[in-house]
């Protein structure tokens, strides 16, 4: 468990990058800024242009330095005669990014964003217009609905929150039953991510409604079972969780919607930490579990499948997906890559044995919504074939 915390902590650190500060040369900015999609009611900034820069602009007179923290980088503010700071980020990926100001080296919400729960902290976040958007766009078709339930927790003492999205016709055929998966966030997240940043009602609306994907329920639930604070990561155990979502959540789903309960209509998947614990939880629950997704969160390579009796019998699904450019750092660095080994090379493996895999590659983007959004819309197709 030791190592593979350990190897966690070190693919969070490639995928993150490091901090620096950076200024943009203004002459080949494109001045055809709009507010983002994320503002807050009525607020003008921050905005965001074709080329996808931020432009953030704050009222601080007193304020001696302020800057623009996205991305792992620290972008200078400009400061006007009437005190307001306004500046520039370089473009950014498509897709979401939390983001924060330093106002005289404190880190601040930007107050004209809406909140978002990421890095440990409710904080601000900004929506850079993709080219693809439009499989997550609002549309008018049938909608399902994301519902907030608190579940009994004999392991913790409590009563835990999760969310749960049922399809469009869920309400309408009472005799009608679903499969189940279990979706995951990751570090620094809550079980806010998926239903707000990953946009996962709108992914799955638009795949049901376009004939894609078979109509089913997403639970998704907080993956910790104590609070993690920054560094703490190596202190994570999976058991306690395990026994929350196998024993607790898993008999509540069934006990209290119209699931088809056993292992061959269940699936998990996460991203990130959500990833790792699906590995982790999968693996050990083969009775439960069999169709596993893994966003940015590793592999299974062959030993795991040797040395987990029935795997191949039991298991109908492994995906695996990364961000091209978390792709690009393992090459370019090797030694420091995720646990479990090269995931395409796994796959493959995997693949030459029999087993049903899927290796997928989000386009131009890291370590970030964008690669799950896309994960689970690729993913979401191939769950539950008859």
């Amino acid at each position: 468990m030791k190592r593979l915390i350990t190897g966690l902590v070190v693919l969070l650190l490639i995928i993150s990058g490091s901090l620096c500060l950076a200024q943009t040369d203004e002459s080949t900015v494109k001045e055809d800024f709009k507010p983002a999609s994320t503002n807050q009611p009525g607020r003008e900034y921050p905005q965001v242009n074709s080329e996808g820069r931020v432009r953030a602009s704050i009222s601080a007179p007193e304020a001696q330095r302020v800057q623009l923290d996205i991305s792992a980088v620290k972008y200078d503010l400009i400061k006007d005669s009437s005190g307001v700071w306004t500046g520039d980020s370089e473009p950014q990926d498509e897709g979401f990014h939390y983001y924060q100001l330093w106002i005289d080296g404190a880190a601040v919400p930007d107050p004209g964003s809406l909140y978002f729960f990421g890095a440990m902290r409710w904080g601000s976040g900004i929506e850079i217009p993709a080219h693809d958007q439009d499989f997550y766009a609002l549309k008018n078709i049938p909608h399902g609905q994301t519902r907030a339930i608190f579940f009994p927790s004999k392991s913790t003492n409590t009563s835990r929150r999760a969310f749960v999205y049922t399809p469009p016709d869920y309400d309408k055929d009472q005799a009608k039953r679903y499969p189940v998966l279990y979706l995951q966030h990751g570090w620094g997240e809550n079980e806010y991510g998926w239903p707000n940043q990953g946009k996962t009602n709108l992914i799955m609306d638009n795949l049901i409604a376009e004939g894609k994907a078979k109509p089913f329920i997403i639970v998704m639930t907080y993956g910790m079972t104590n609070e993690v604070k920054m560094g703490g990561l190596r202190n994570f155990d999976i058991k306690p969780f395990q026994t929350v979502l196998v024993d607790e959540l898993i008999p509540y789903i069934d006990a209290n919607y119209r699931t088809i309960s056993n292992q061959p209509h269940r699936a998990m998947a996460g991203l990130s930490m959500g990833g790792f614990e699906t590995r982790l939880i999968t693996l050990e629950n083969l009775d439960t579990f069999s169709h596993i997704g893994l966003f940015s969160g590793g592999s299974i390579s062959p030993d795991d499948v040797k040395n987990t009796p029935g795997f191949k019998d039991k298991v109908k699904l492994v995906f695996v997906s990364y961000g091209s450019r978390e792709i690009e750092n393992m090459k370019n660095r090797p030694r420091r890559g995720p646990f479990g080994g090269d995931p395409k090379e796994n796959i493959d493996a995997l693949s030459k044995e029999g087993i049903n895999t899927h290796f997928y590659v989000s386009p131009n983007t890291a370590h970030e919504w964008q690669s799950w959004r896309r994960s689970l819309h690729e993913f979401a197709p191939l769950l539950f074939k008859d």
